[in-house]
C-alpha cells in the first residue's frame, strides 16, 4: 500500500482558512496540528490524513459527508465525549478534518513522555473509551480507526475521542496507525464492533507495556501482515489487566471478550484498589496556552506569534481572568455554523408545503442574514453552548439548544409529519419551528419553490429575500430560503433551512424574528446556535 506524501509546513494556510501552527500529535499516516481558523478567529485542531493514492471527487465527497455525519451522530450520543468535526475536505493529496480545540492531551503524547501507565490508570481510561464505544455500537457505528492518537486525555473529565467516520474512507484496510488494526482489517475483511474491541485491547496493552502489541514496521502492508500472522507477545506489566488484554487480542473476532465482560473486568480492577490515585495528565506546552487564551476570549492575534507568544498568552489570560482586563468575559462566544441546508418539508401537510402553523409577522428589514460556510458544520457542539442556552431533547427524536425562557409553544401533526414551534411566548414574536416530513421531493430547492412558497405567498406582506440556495447541512442535501411577511409592527423576517434524510424524510428549521430586530446581536446568536446545535 503506497501512501501519497502530502508536504505541509507550519504557518501554511490549508483550504485558504486554517493556519497550521504546531504539530500536536503524529502517528503513521496522520498528523494533528494546533491551528488558527482565520475566518472564525478561533483555535482549531486540524488533522492531516495521508491517502493511499489519488481519490475521485465522488469518493472524496462521500467520505467527507460520512465523516461529518458520523461526528454529528456520535456527538449527540455522547455530548462532550466525541470531538465534533466542523470541516472535512481533500487537499494536497490528503484528507483533512477540523475540530474545535480539545481541552486534552493525545494519549500517544502522554505515552511518549511517560512510556507506561500503572494498570489502575489504564483501566480508568479503558472504561471511558468503552463507554463511547458502547454508544457507537448501540447505534450501529464502528470507529475502526481507534488508536492512542485518537484519544484525548483531559485534566478533568473523561476522555474525548476523535476519528469517527474514517473507517472505510479509502480502499486501504487501515488509514491511520496500522499497528492498532485488527486482524480482520489486516486481511481487508469487513469489520464490525469487535474490531474496536481489538483496538481497545491494543491500547490497554500499549499503556501498561509501553509499546503496542504489534510494532509499526515502517510500511503499512508489513505492519498489517504482522498483526495478522504474528503471535501476541505476552504482556509482562499488565498485572490484573492481563486476562482482559489477552481476551481482547484474540485473532478470531468471535472469540474476543464482549463489551459487558470487558466492563466487568475493568470495573473489578478499580474496585479492588479503590484508594489508588491517578496522576493528572501533563498539559502539553501549546495546548495549555491555547486553552488559557480561549477561556479569556479568543482573538486572532493570540496565535500569530507562534510558541513565544503562546507562552505570553498564558500570563495575559490569567491576568484577564483574575483582574478583569478587557476581553476577560468568559461567556461563550457566538458559534459559527458552516454547513448549510434547506427547508424541504416545512409544514405539516406531509409534502413540504406550509400549513396553518405559519410564522408570526413583524418589522421591515430585508437584508439577508449571512449564510454559514457550506464547508463545515458548526462550532457550537453538544458539549459547548453559549451562555444563556440549554439543550432541549424532544420525544419526537431531535434536540436543539434553546435560549433561557424559551419553551414549546405549539405542536401540529398530520400523519407521521409534525411541526413543533418554540419561543418565549406572549407578545414576543420570535419563534423556532422544527418540521418533520415524510413526503419531501428529491430536490430541496424545488421543495421550497414548488411546495412551500405557493403557500407563503398567501401570507399578507409576503416577500422573498434573495434566491433559494442549494447547500449541504450535516452531510445532507439541503436549501436555504428567507422571506418577510406580515405588516406594520407585526412584520417578521424568517430564515428557513431544511435537509433531506432520504426516502422522502426531511427536517427543516424556520427561525423567525421581528423584521426590525433581524440584525440584533442576540437574535443572530440565537440563529447561529439553533443551526449549530440541532441534532436528529
Amino acid at each position: 500500500m503506497t501512501m501519497v506524501k502530502a508536504h505541509v509546513s507550519a504557518q501554511e494556510l490549508v483550504a485558504g482558512r486554517y493556519r497550521l501552527l504546531e504539530v500536536a500529535d503524529r502517528e503513521p499516516n496522520r498528523i494533528s496540528w494546533y491551528a488558527e481558523d482565520i475566518q472564525a478567529e478561533r483555535p482549531r485542531l486540524v488533522t492531516q490524513i495521508v491517502l493511499p493514492g489519488a481519490l475521485t471527487d465522488d469518493i472524496v465527497r462521500r467520505t467527507t459527508a460520512r465523516i461529518l455525519r458520523s461526528s454529528e451522530v456520535m456527538s449527540a450520543l455522547r455530548p462532550g465525549r466525541v470531538a465534533m468535526v466542523i470541516d472535512a475536505f481533500e487537499e494536497a493529496g490528503a484528507l483533512w478534518t477540523v475540530t474545535e480545540l480539545i481541552d486534552g492531551t493525545p494519549l500517544s503524547e502522554l505515552l511518549a513522555h511517560q512510556s507506561t501507565f500503572n494498570y489502575i490508570r489504564a483501566a480508568r481510561i479503558g472504561l471511558e473509551v468503552l463507554d463511547v464505544l458502547e454508544a457507537a455500537h448501540g447505534d450501529g457505528y464502528t470507529h475502526g480507526e481507534l488508536s492512542p492518537g485518537q484519544i484525548f486525555v483531559r485534566d478533568k473529565g473523561p476522555v474525548v475521542i476523535t476519528g469517527f467516520g474514517l473507517a472505510g474512507a479509502t480502499l486501504a484496510p487501515r488509514v491511520t496507525a496500522p499497528s492498532f488494526a485488527s486482524p480482520e482489517q489486516a486481511r481487508d475483511e469487513r469489520i464490525g464492533p469487535s474490531a474496536d474491541l481489538w483496538a481497545l485491547g491494543a491500547i490497554l496493552y500499549t499503556m501498561v507495556e509501553g509499546r503496542p502489541p504489534f510494532r509499526d514496521r515502517g510500511k503499512a502492508d508489513a505492519t498489517l501482515k504482522g498483526v495478522d500472522r504474528l503471535p501476541l507477545r505476552t504482556p509482562l506489566r499488565a498485572g490484573p489487566l492481563t486476562q482482559v488484554v489477552q481476551g481482547l487480542l484474540r485473532k478470531n473476532s468471535r472469540e474476543r471478550l464482549t463489551r459487558p465482560a470487558v466492563r466487568d473486568a475493568l470495573t473489578r480492577v478499580l474496585d479492588e484498589d479503590p484508594d489508588a490515585t491517578v496522576q493528572p495528565a501533563p498539559v502539553s506546552r501549546l495546548r495549555g496556552a491555547y486553552v488559557a487564551a480561549r477561556s479569556s476570549g479568543w482573538s486572532r492575534t493570540t496565535m500569530i506569534g507562534g510558541t513565544a507568544l503562546a507562552v505570553v498568552t498564558v500570563s495575559v489570560a490569567v491576568l484577564a481572568a483574575t483582574q478583569g482586563l478587557p476581553g476577560a468575559n468568559t461567556a461563550g462566544s457566538a458559534p459559527t455554523a458552516s454547513a448549510t441546508a434547506t427547508d424541504p418539508g416545512n409544514s405539516t401537510d406531509g409534502k413540504g408545503g406550509t400549513s396553518s402553523a405559519s410564522p408570526s409577522p413583524s418589522g421591515t428589514s430585508a437584508s439577508p442574514r449571512p449564510s454559514p460556510s457550506p464547508s463545515a458544520s458548526a462550532t457550537a457542539t453538544a458539549g459547548y453552548l453559549p451562555a444563556g442556552f440549554h439543550r432541549y431533547t424532544a420525544p419526537e427524536g431531535f434536540s436543539v439548544a434553546l435560549p433561557t425562557g424559551w419553551k414549546r409553544l405549539d405542536t401540529s401533526r398530520a400523519g407521521d409529519a409534525y411541526r413543533i414551534t418554540f419561543g418565549p411566548g406572549g407578545d414576543d414574536l420570535r419563534t423556532l419551528a422544527i418540521t418533520y416530513s415524510t413526503q419531501a421531493g428529491p430536490d430541496p430547492v424545488a421543495v421550497w419553490r414548488d411546495d412551500v412558497e405557493p403557500q407563503l405567498e398567501k401570507l399578507p406582506g409576503y416577500q422573498r429575500v434573495g434566491e433559494i440556495e442549494a447547500t449541504t447541512y450535516q452531510g445532507y442535501k439541503g436549501a436555504d430560503m428567507e422571506w418577510l411577511s406580515g405588516t406594520g409592527a407585526d412584520r417578521v423576517h424568517t430564515f428557513g433551512r431544511g435537509f433531506l434524510l432520504g426516502g422522502g424524510r426531511s427536517f427543516s428549521l424556520r427561525i423567525t424574528t421581528p423584521a426590525a430586530a433581524w440584525d440584533d446581536a442576540a437574535d443572530k446568536l440565537a440563529t447561529k446556535t439553533f443551526l449549530a446545535t440541532f441534532r436528529v
